[in-house]
């Protein structure tokens, strides 16, 4: 192979990798931390205190931990008991 082509794999393998991390960043955008909305141990992250982050609720909907959902669709939500997400931590369904 010709250093020309050699050239022109590696410039267009990097304009891929950049073009893909731009298309995940603007899928990221689309996202919202919703809390209370995750089943135990399936948070994305901040589960409340003596917890490290993700996979670390200890009950289902905990209201201190949150899981990234579509943007807009947080607090439309309905989950069992009658309870919503919410997009600011809630004080119910803590653990003991």
């Amino acid at each position: 192979m010709s250093n020309h082509i050699k050239a022109f794999a590696l410039v267009g393998s990097v304009a891929a990798a950049v073009s893909m991390a731009s298309f995940a960043s603007a899928e990221e955008m689309a996202k919202e931390k919703c809390f209370g909305v995750a089943l135990a141990g399936q948070n994305d992250c901040a589960a409340g205190p003596g917890t490290t982050c993700a996979g670390t609720s200890k009950v289902d909907y905990q209201g201190n931990s949150w899981k990234l959902v579509d943007a807009g669709t947080c607090e439309t939500m309905e989950l069992p008991g009658g309870r919503m997400g919410a997009l600011e931590a809630l004080t119910r369904d803590l653990p003991a």
